[in-house]
């Protein structure tokens, strides 16, 4: 089990006590610290000491009765003071049609410094559903999402992410810089990402960007689904009704361009 030992322990306590924090506040119900530090791979006594700090801040509350955490009114308070644009609700219209056209998942990421932050899930109308938890960090280099918004990236950052090691999640997963380049590459000529069973056997995503006003590719939308019926191999009407699903996100969002495929670069240092 990991703890706060090395040098670097002050940093290392702040990156604890984020992940606690972001651990119960993406869970659907209250969390037990056996639950976290089993999430986190941490021993329970690190979590124990996040935890009294962070209900002591009004970050978290603890359920006297169950002694399970939840997400406290200083933590509600941040979120409501945020002046970033709604994207969630912005999106969501947009992905409801896309939804009711093909019947999948429909999910809406956004960038981060370490992948595609999903923030929003639409569950398709199967009686078995394919979906990403909200909250859940994608890599770029395995994820339709990340290499959506990857594409269209500034240079500099692009070559952060290559530099690091890209991990093989399954035999399809891309882990060859060389060869992400190239799928970089035909992702903005064609304007959209595929990733099948590159994450996960039997699972595909087709992802393609959201543009800003900005003109900033700071969002995708993927459709996630069974390889079954979301072939490797995607239906042109298909794509056509992804993008326009994003062309309708990025004018809500101020961009005026109507893009088919490709884009100006993201502007991310």
């Amino acid at each position: 089990m990991k703890d706060l030992s090395g040098p670097d322990g002050g940093v290392r306590a702040v990156q604890i006590a984020l992940d606690v924090l972001e651990v119960v506040a993406f869970a659907h119900e209250e969390m037990g610290v056996t639950q976290i530090s089993e999430r986190l791979g941490l021993t329970k006594g690190s979590v124990h000491r996040h935890l009294i700090t962070l209900v002591d801040r009004g970050y978290l509350v603890q359920n006297q009765a169950t002694s399970r955490y939840a997400i406290g009114p200083k933590a509600r308070l941040l979120s409501r003071l945020a002046p970033e644009t709604d994207l969630a609700h912005i999106a969501e219209g947009p992905m409801r049609e896309l939804r009711d056209k093909l019947g999948q998942t429909v999910v809406l990421s956004t960038i981060s410094p370490r992948g595609a932050l999903v923030i929003f899930t639409v569950a398709s109308d199967s009686p078995i559903e394919i979906g990403v938890r909200p909250g859940s960090e994608l890599p770029f280099h395995s994820s339709a999402q990340g290499k959506a918004m990857l594409a269209f990236a500034q240079h500099p950052f692009v070559q952060r992410i290559l530099a690091r090691p890209l991990v093989r999640l399954t035999d399809k997963t891309i882990t060859d810089p060389d060869k992400l380049t190239q799928e970089l590459e035909r992702i903005r000529r064609e304007g959209f990402a595929s990733a099948a069973e590159e994450a996960l056997i039997g699972i595909n995503a087709i992802a393609a960007p959201v543009f800003d006003a900005n003109d900033a590719a700071s969002a995708s939308v993927a459709i996630v689904g069974s390889i079954q019926f979301l072939p490797i191999i995607p239906d042109e009407k298909l794509i056509a009704d992804l993008r326009e699903c994003c062309e309708k996100i990025s004018r809500k969002l101020g961009n005026g361009r109507m893009r088919a495929r490709g884009g100006p670069a993201l502007r991310m240092s």
